[in-house]
């Protein structure tokens, strides 16, 4: 069935905090959708970061961000006293204040943990039980982290680095208030996500999660699951993740993370994977893979290396792995990004597994080229997109484009400023036969290059571009409708019940 959505970051959503949360606001923009015609919603990984505030850095690959609670939701139930909320700091910037959300947030959801922890006791301890694959061994490296003054585990002592049995039976008694907080915290997360995403599901709007290809080095994920990835015996990468020098950077890009050993992956019939697609096919209904060509090819970075540049491509798990994971979670839907320079082996993989893959629009403009990113070469087992959290708005790629660029693409898209270069792009991505379109909300509301969410390479002054709900117009809403009816990319109604 033909949709299409619109990208924006829970950390992008208004409000009177520092971030964006799952709370009024959110449904608010749910209700946008609704009447905008949208079926999809995309957002960013919901986890909690690590490195530089970005989504794609966490401290938990399972976990979900604190900062995204709805403090007032608590409020709503009792767990925080009015004038707690009432006398709180308000960030009025323009631009997500993560330092704000440190400063402020997290110490108020301490303040509400008593009395939620004792209020919920129950529903926590029976999430406690349905999420201990993981939740354990994350709430008592964040409790440990805290303990040791947020260093970098590996610069833990020892007993704690390796996890030496008695080391951890000691801090999981020591640390038990601060390990319950987590768990509390964890709780709270995911039951404002649920209900979020009930309600978006209940007004036609489905959810499309983001699931970063790797985790962190520094991560309750390679403390407590060395045995996944390729680690010395002090648990530091041997090699670490990237990719070759390409569009957006010369030196290519050095993510530093460490790697998959794959062979002890698959002799636990991946199970690691198993539980984290079981818990993304439940938290959403559809989930992008980040960087898919590392399941068919992985880029390794010898570790010490200061760029991306000595690299060595090595074989992924492949299609095998696909297919177990397909078997394990049935219900687990995946969108392929496969972006990037695109192999025949990865073309194969993309063919074998049905997957859809992501077309870009801002890179089909080459006018010396046939780009598979034109229109025309779309197919339609695949997700369209003006641009990506990576890219430029498209106003910003306008001033940035070479002459040739700009050329083939007002000629192509019959672009024209009576229609605004932003809406002729949408239009060209609504035209194709691609099933599902989805468009970023800076691009709906025609903004520039300031405010792009990512600028790859660039370690700082990314993640924190977000949206004034002044902006959501009942005539933008109106317009966005128009063209999802024009180009037959309105959710289906559900047929009434007989009476």
């Amino acid at each position: 069935m033909r949709g299409c959505g619109v990208l924006l970051h829970i950390s992008s959503l208004p409000g009177r905090g520092g971030i964006g949360t799952f709370g009024r606001e959110a449904r608010i923009f749910v209700d946008f959708l609704k009447s905008a015609g949208q079926s999809w919603w995309q957002v960013l990984p919901l986890t909690p970061p690590a490195r530089g505030d970005s989504p794609y850095s966490s401290y938990s690959v399972f976990a979900g961000n604190p900062a995204f609670i709805s403090l007032e939701t608590l409020e709503a139930e009792g767990l925080l006293a009015f004038w707690t909320r009432r006398f709180m700091p308000r960030h009025t910037g323009e631009r997500t204040s993560y330092e704000f959300c440190r400063k402020v947030h997290l110490p108020l959801l301490r303040q509400a943990f008593p009395s939620g922890q004792e209020k919920h006791a129950e529903a926590v301890e029976a999430f406690r039980r349905e999420n201990a694959y993981w939740l354990e061994d994350y709430a008592l490296f964040m409790a440990l982290k805290k303990h040791h003054d947020n260093k970098d585990f590996h610069d833990w002592p020892r007993p704690f680095v390796i996890r030496e049995p008695g080391a951890i039976e000691s801090a999981r008694a020591e640390l038990a208030d601060e390990i319950d907080f987590w768990v509390w915290v964890q709780y709270l997360f995911f039951r404002q996500w649920n209900d979020l995403k009930a309600y978006a599901n209940a007004n036609g709007v489905g959810i499309i999660g983001d699931m970063p290809i790797y985790a962190d080095g520094d991560s309750a994920d390679a403390w407590a699951h060395s045995e996944v990835f390729q680690l010395d015996d002090r648990r530091h990468p041997a090699a670490v993740a990237g990719v070759p020098p390409d569009f957006f950077s010369a030196d290519g890009q050095l993510w530093g993370n460490p790697l998959y050993d794959w062979d002890s992956l698959k002799a636990t019939g991946y199970r690691w994977w198993i539980e984290r697609l079981g818990l993304a096919a439940r938290m959403y209904d559809m989930v992008r893979i980040d960087h898919f060509r590392a399941l068919d090819e992985y880029y390794a970075i010898p570790a010490g290396e200061t760029t991306a540049r000595s690299g060595k491509w090595r074989p992924g798990p492949g299609l095998p792995f696909l297919e177990t994971v397909k078997e394990a979670v049935p219900g687990c839907r995946l969108i392929a990004e496969d972006l990037g320079v695109s192999t025949e082996s990865l073309k194969k993989l993309l063919r074998d597994s049905g997957l859809p893959g992501m077309k870009v629009l801002q890179f089909a403009f080459d006018p010396s080229g046939d780009s598979e990113f034109l229109p025309h070469n779309f197919k339609r087992n695949c997700v369209g997109y003006t641009g990506t959290h990576d890219n430029d708005t498209i106003l910003g790629w306008m001033k940035t484009a070479s002459p040739g660029e700009l050329r083939f693409a007002r000629e192509y898209l019959r672009l024209s400023t009576l229609e605004g270069y932003n809406w002729g792009f949408i239009r060209g991505l609504y035209e194709t036969v691609a099933d599902t379109v989805i468009v970023p909300m800076q691009d709906f509301l025609g903004l520039g290059s300031r405010s792009r969410m990512n600028i790859p390479a660039t370690p700082e002054g990314n993640w924190s571009w977000r949206l004034n709900g002044r902006m959501l117009t009942d005539r933008l809403a109106y317009d966005m409708r128009t063209l999802a009816e024009l180009y037959r990319r309105l959710p289906a109604k559900k047929a009434s019940n007989p009476k």
